[in-house]
């Protein structure tokens, strides 16, 4: 019998709405709206808002920011999924004549390739796009302050690069594509380049008295892949879903691991701080736990959308303010606190429906020279090497159809796991990248790299120490050198 998880028992949703009401007044933010996700499903919204009556639900539309440049990621890898590009391909290839053209898809996809972080003067987020025309006014005349591929550096402009790529390839605006390709399959109905109402005013707060200013609207040109949707927590909440299980009308769960795995890489203060960048998604650690998702500002409002993988939670936050309280850190602690309060019940234990006997014959105890390895079979048709002792490189290994099979994660991630057998048909060993897998640590008669002694193990008891003269020329001042030797 199983028991239903689509509510959140009582402690836990007032543990959220603690949490959010906290983040809401010391951010002294006009209002706050949030929403956990659970299972792909949306099981907790909560708002706070500084105006008498009716709080923000999960239909008032925010400005989202930069979560625009996940949506933006998700039309490039469709067209690659359609081999209409490559994620090696230079954009030159593509979009010539930008000045730019050297940076891969990929690296423009991950904010590596070597682009300014913003547009010249005036600041884009607050001015309009009607400044940008071209994509020569939007990248200057320094668009590139770091080599091509060599390290992470946040880029707007590479976002509205590959948002004119898609306008490109498609042979449509950027919007229009977006609506008809995303928006549209996955009902995300509140999800528009332009507010739609009932939406939320942007304010800035004054840092040292409790007084608002609005802050203006303004529609970003060709810097709206990078910076321009509006959304709400409803439609946020199923955008996270489909960040995990995907939807093949609109990109496969392959594609988004790849999405979610890091691209660009970091400096020494990311490594420390538990931050990394994949193809339109921030990878962070936090507390022990490993999120992935978004975070966007635009002046009047800031933004998260986090997930937590593992633990099967997401958490969405929106606020309409230029500062105060920090989406992230409130959406990281939404989801810890589900994850903690209600650990998530894993599904029952299934066995294969069956079980090829030539796998079957590979599992069990492994040893690389003296280390202990176990590999197991899992109903899902991966085997998974894992050190016995806890530590060591790990992976799982999907089949490849012929008797091999490919890492798909750490340090065997793509090297080929090759059983080898005997003249009989027996398994001698298993090779992985040239790493040989015995079934006794240096297995006599085993084709281990070196050769194996043929005396064969032995214990201190069975050695005796001599000494011999060294070979080699002997010093005047030290006399013959003496070299001791084991012999059994």
């Amino acid at each position: 019998m199983t028991t239903p998880q689509e509510e959140l028992l009582p402690g836990t949703r007032r543990a959220l709405l603690h949490r959010i009401a906290v983040a809401q007044t010391e951010g002294r933010a006009p209002s706050l709206v949030a929403t956990v996700v659970r299972g792909g499903k949306a099981v907790w919204t909560g708002a706070r808002t500084s105006v008498e009556g009716h709080a923000p639900d999960e239909n008032v539309q925010y400005r989202i920011g930069s979560i625009t440049k996940t949506f933006t990621a998700v039309l490039v890898l469709r067209l690659r999924d359609e081999e209409a590009l490559d994620l090696s391909d230079p954009l030159e290839r593509h979009l010539p004549g930008t000045g730019v053209g050297e940076a891969t898809i990929a690296e423009l996809l991950a904010h590596s390739g070597g682009l300014a972080a913003e547009t010249p003067a005036p600041w884009w987020e607050r001015t309009p796009g009607a400044l940008r025309p071209d994509l020569a006014d939007v990248l200057g005349e320094r668009p590139l302050v770091h080599p091509v591929g060599r390290r992470f550096h946040y880029s707007n402009p590479g976002y509205a690069l590959l948002g004119a790529l898609v306008e490109k390839l498609r042979d449509a605006r950027w919007d229009d594509v977006l609506r008809r390709e995303v928006l549209e399959p996955l009902g995300l109905h509140r999800t528009s380049a332009h507010p739609q109402a009932p939406h939320a005013g942007g304010w800035a707060v004054h840092p040292w008295a409790d007084v608002m200013l609005p802050e203006p609207l303004e529609d970003l040109g060709l810097m709206a892949p990078a910076g321009q949707l509006w959304s709400t927590v409803g439609d946020l909440a199923r955008f996270s879903a489909f960040l995990i299980e995907g939807d093949d009308r609109v990109l496969s769960a392959e594609s988004l691991r790849e999405m979610r795995t890091p691209a660009a890489p970091v400096e020494a203060a990311d490594v420390a701080s538990g931050y990394a960048y994949g193809l339109g998604m921030e990878l962070r650690h936090q507390n022990g736990r490993a999120l992935v998702g978004h975070t966007g500002s635009l002046p009047g409002f800031v933004a998260c959308l986090t997930i937590g993988v593992a633990d099967d939670v997401s958490a969405v936050v929106l606020a309409n303010c230029t500062s105060g309280p920090a989406p992230f850190t409130v959406a990281a602690d939404l989801v810890r606190i589900v994850a903690e309060a209600e650990p998530r019940i894993p599904a029952p234990w299934q066995p294969l429906r069956e079980a090829d006997p030539a796998v079957l014959e590979l599992v069990g105890q492994w040893y690389w020279g003296t280390y202990a390895f176990a590999l197991r079979l899992s109903a899902d048709g991966l085997v998974s090497l894992e050190p016995l002792s806890g530590n060591g490189r790990r992976s799982r290994f999907r089949p490849e159809g012929d008797g091999t099979w490919v890492g798909l994660e750490g340090y065997y991630a793509g090297e080929l796991l090759q059983p080898v057998r005997r003249p009989d048909g027996a398994v001698s060993h298993l090779d992985l990248g040239s790493f040989v897998f015995t079934r006794q640590p240096y297995e006599e008669g085993a084709s281990v790299p070196g050769g194996v002694d043929p005396v064969g193990w032995r214990g201190i008891g069975q050695f005796l120490v001599t000494q011999e003269p060294a070979r080699g020329p002997v010093s005047r001042e030290t006399g013959p050198r003496i070299v001791f030797t084991a012999r059994v």
